[in-house]
């Protein structure tokens, strides 16, 4: 299978051109040529395997002509090394909690597929690899604990200055080895502008082999369309209609959940759940993809004001607004209602949920109001309330104690190089 521009599909790339470039030349995102449906055997049996049997259906389904039947079993091995239990919150309401891996957010199931997948891809190449990475947060800590001391490969983070939580900025700055952050002074989308202007400039390509490990990269993307096979997998077969929400701020996520529907997975619609930073809630409710400048919020992994994988998500459809519209509902939240959601749930279940999952929890609450017994619904839990945790304690009056994992990173010294947002300093820094 070979990957297009969703700026021009008449350019088309291998996996591997795909995977090391990141970004095609004209600042398309790579797709796959052709999307693979699943047989509906498979569909039907899924509730009888493991999760590492669906990674091998699913991923074999994609990169059966790319990679060897044996890469593919080391890359899925590789991945899926921690569940994503399926929790019954209310009836008809399930939480898919994405938080169980090593830095404890959902991002870790694309990161550990990319960085394998990169090793595997440049194991013949002689020269070493920059991987460029933009953060709003959890993509930092992710990609930094995936690729930390991987041969071959120099991690660069951008994050914004004063935007992400502490202890997510300590989980990519305390690492050192071949994980360098560069503090921005400016908004997550500035940083993201910083990367793609890199990925354009003829000299630093002439000189570098630059990547990225952000979800505009096929290698990030389609490895989280595990996830929804799998959640589909334990769900208790009701006859009713599916509908998952997906908190969104790049909205890769949602992207690789409507892959996964693509290939045959019956998810009847996705809600895609964001904060006031609302560009995508504003397109489907029939208004024009209008970047703006990106507002801080609570749920800061999703203060996003130029997403990325819009362009990907219209793909999928075929470049049909209107399908795009009718598959995909858009709803968008304040922090106060994100905070009165943690709480009511608290309250109702003792479930905590962080700011981002409560927003995902809000957009399909509003969804099934409006088809009552019609739906039972899934949204993503995507990150461990500890990494939100000064949010989640002052909303719900408690003390959160952080998982071991998380807490050994507040000992670390923080180690970040302030830059100011600038692309000719950015690229001396690359080229020094």
């Amino acid at each position: 299978m070979n990957f297009y521009s969703t700026n021009n599909p008449e350019h088309q790339v291998s996996l591997k051109e795909a995977v090391i470039k990141g970004l095609a030349p004209d600042q398309g995102l790579y797709m796959p040529v052709a999307i693979p449906m699943l047989s509906p055997s498979i569909i039907d049996n899924l509730h009888k395997m493991s999760f590492q049997e669906i990674g091998y259906e699913v991923l074999g389904a994609l990169f059966e002509d790319q990679l060897e039947p044996d890469q593919i079993k080391t890359l899925v091995d590789h991945t899926l090394v921690f569940d994503a239990p399926l929790v019954a919150l209310e009836e008809g309401v399930y939480s898919l909690e994405l938080f169980h891996g090593p830095t404890l957010a959902f991002k870790d199931f694309g990161a550990r597929f990319c960085s394998k997948l990169m090793s595997i891809l440049m194991e013949d190449e002689s020269q070493q690899v920059k991987v460029l990475v933009a953060t709003s947060g959890d993509t930092g800590s992710a990609v930094a604990n995936g690729f930390y001391k991987v041969p071959g490969v120099e991690v660069i983070i951008l994050y914004p200055k004063g935007k992400v939580s502490d202890l997510q900025e300590k989980q990519f700055t305390t690492l050192g080895e071949n994980i360098t952050a560069l503090e921005i002074d400016g908004v997550f989308d500035d940083c993201q502008k910083l990367v793609k202007e890199a990925f354009l400039d003829e000299e630093l390509n002439s000189k570098l082999i630059l990547t990225s490990a952000n979800s505009i990269n096929v290698a990030r993307w389609i490895p989280q369309c595990l996830y929804y096979f799998y959640a589909y997998s334990k769900l208790e077969k009701t006859g009713k209609k599916l509908a998952i929400s997906v908190p969104s701020g790049n909205f890769g996520n949602l992207g690789a959940g409507i892959l996964a529907e693509r290939m045959g997975l019956p998810i009847d619609t996705f809600i895609a759940s964001t904060n006031v930073n609302r560009v995508v809630p504003a397109f489907l409710e029939g208004g024009r993809f209008e970047s703006q400048a990106s507002i801080p919020t609570i749920s800061n992994s999703m203060d996003v004001g130029n997403p990325s994988n819009f362009y990907r998500l219209l793909a999928l459809y075929d470049n049909d607004e209107s399908l795009f519209r009718e598959k995909v509902k858009g709803f968008y939240f304040d922090d106060h209602h994100t905070r009165d959601a943690m709480i009511t749930v608290y309250h109702q279940s003792k479930y905590i949920m962080d700011p981002h999952g409560a927003v995902g929890y809000l957009g399909l609450r509003n969804f099934r109001k409006q088809f009552p017994d019609e739906y039972v619904g899934i949204f993503l839990e995507t990150a461990h309330p500890g990494k939100f945790r000064e949010t989640v304690e002052h909303a719900l009056n408690l003390t959160i104690e952080l998982p071991e994992r998380l807490a050994a990173f507040l000992d670390g010294e923080k180690q970040a190089l302030p830059m100011e947002n600038d692309f000719e300093a950015f690229k001396s820094y690359l080229l020094k």
